[in-house]
């Protein structure tokens, strides 16, 4: 039978920690649709608690969910020392949730209980065990998160065994093996996780890393490698300090790497599309770097690179883009070569007469980064580039002026823009008011296109970013603007370059309408 591993998503509880993080209500219900979408097995839903309303309020509406694959669970902490499980306030809550499954934490370092819960060795073992005890009476799973077992197994193994000992005797369904601090190297996790296998029946030990020394990925596959069949983490590697382990990360590597399953194998070519979708509900930029999912995962750049990706993909990446929802992309910079050309020009549909065609663009490629251009970033205008050199780009449009007025006389002041335009054989002047100068120009474009070219209604412009080149040149020096822009379906960059910021912006923008225009086809 073909090995599997349970994954136990915690962002919607231990990735709320993160700095940058802030999950409304709706927000995690959001995510939830989104984890159970994917197949993860376990959702944490969060700490319902007196002192988090928002959470205990969560877990009420999550009922309304209707969730296919996943199930919620609620999280929570071992009673108080000194305290009775059965009316222990903490517990109490955690109940309050109404999930079928808990998963409670405890400490096991030996560090934790005398120093920082200030209590004695035996009632820590004895907090354990009862509250695994009581709450195993109601619900029909209790998982025991082991919080600094790695750190305490090195500083007192015995003890720390004897925690999960408590736990497992008074009936927890999975015993997490948690490194909290993050700090613990590969042969660390498994020279562990090798011993309390031993200890305890398989089937039962799970794992739970922070990144704090830039290995959870790495340690938490090494816990996989040695025995343990529950791995806990966070789409995106969110979580407090450095974050948690990287389930986008995690869930490949388990299938593609080590042979084992864990989420639904029709589900993983959604991995890209779904990390994306919850980086935005959390307001958390994706890194364009991020392995497997990111932009850049699958980009190729050097010459060298892109030749041999020619003839062969295996040569330069280490599994199929598309079978983690991702796309493999040529960038075209002044280090590609004729190869990264004719592969754009295949990919857009482009026929290049010879390879003379070929170096041609790669020249005007090297020139136009001279002054400040680039196109690895913006292959929309990359295509329009190319489209022109081939003499096939459409003209939908003549510029006759543009005005734009970024006068400020208070605050609130709005900008506006005016444009002149040839469109079909006919004037056409159109005026908007904009939040800032280029918002303004942007919508007084598309006014005075979007009856002649109804299709550019549904354009909007998702992204802005101005570069300042040659800095040395102060406020004379030139910008580089990067336009993203959407219509819903697909997404595009565009690029523009000059010393006036309006008139670069005013560049990438044609680039961004027109790319429109000629991806649907329309007639000039």
């Amino acid at each position: 039978m073909k090995p599997r591993v349970e994954i136990f998503d915690t962002t919607l509880r231990d990735g709320s920690q993160g700095e940058d993080v802030s999950f409304s209500i709706e927000d995690k219900l959001a995510v939830a649709q989104k984890l159970d979408e994917l197949g993860m097995h376990f959702i944490e839903g969060g700490w319902p608690s007196p002192a988090n309303a928002k959470d205990m309020e969560f877990f009420r509406r999550a009922k309304r969910l209707k969730l296919k694959r996943s199930r919620l669970v609620a999280f929570g902490a071992t009673r108080r020392a000194n305290g009775k499980a059965g009316t222990d306030p903490l517990l109490r809550s955690l109940l309050k949730a109404e999930t079928d499954l808990v998963c409670i934490f405890g400490k096991t370092w030996d560090l934790h209980v005398e120093k920082v819960l200030r209590t004695t060795l035996d009632e820590n073992l004895a907090m354990i065990s009862s509250s695994v005890r009581e709450l195993r009476k109601r619900r029909e799973m209790v998982f025991f998160d082991a919080e600094h077992f790695f750190d305490g197994y090195k500083r007192n193994a015995s003890y720390a065994l004897r925690c999960l000992r408590a736990a497992f005797d008074a009936g927890a369904d999975r015993l997490v093996l948690c490194d909290t601090n993050g700090g613990c190297l590969p042969w660390e996790i498994e020279e562990a996780v090798t011993e309390v296998v031993k200890s305890f029946p398989s089937g039962r030990i799970g794992v739970h890393v922070h990144n704090d020394g830039e290995l959870a990925v790495a340690n938490t596959l090494a816990a996989v490698a040695r025995g343990a069949i529950h791995v806990q983490g966070c789409m995106n590697g969110l979580g407090e300090r450095c974050g948690n382990a990287n389930l986008a990360s995690v869930i490949p590597n388990l299938k593609f790497k080590m042979g084992i399953d864990s989420i639904p194998e029709k589900s993983i070519p959604r991995l890209a599309e779904i990390a994306r979708a919850i980086s935005s509900i959390a307001n958390v930029p994706l890194s364009d770097h991020q392995p497997f999912v990111g932009f850049s995962a699958f980009a190729h750049k050097a010459g060298v690179h892109i030749d041999a990706m020619v003839k062969d993909s295996r040569s330069y990446e280490h599994i199929p883009p598309q079978s983690v929802g991702n796309e493999r992309r040529m960038l075209v910079s002044e280090q590609a070569g004729r190869a990264a050309i004719q592969s754009k020009a295949a990919q857009y549909g482009l026929k290049l007469k010879d390879k003379e065609s070929a170096r041609e663009i790669m020249e005007l490629v090297k020139d136009r980064e001279q002054q400040g251009y680039q196109f690895e970033g913006a292959d929309a205008s990359f295509q329009m580039l190319m489209l022109s050199h081939l003499g096939s780009r459409k003209k939908f449009f003549e510029l006759e002026s543009y005005h734009v007025d970024v006068e400020r006389r208070h605050e609130l002041e709005p900008s506006e823009a005016t444009v002149k335009l040839m469109v079909k054989g006919k004037r056409q002047l159109a005026a908007a008011e904009g939040n800032g100068p280029v918002n303004a120009m942007d919508l007084a474009l598309r006014k005075a296109l979007s009856s002649s070219y109804p299709a550019l209604r549904s354009v909007i412009l998702t992204d802005y970013k101005v570069r300042v080149l040659h800095s040395a040149g102060g406020t004379a020096a030139k910008v580089r603007v990067l336009i993203q822009s959407t219509d819903g379906k697909d997404t595009w960059n565009t690029v523009g370059v000059h010393e006036n910021m309006i008139q670069a912006s005013w560049e990438a923008l044609v680039d961004s309408l027109e790319y429109k225009l000629t991806k649907d086809g329309v007639k000039g």
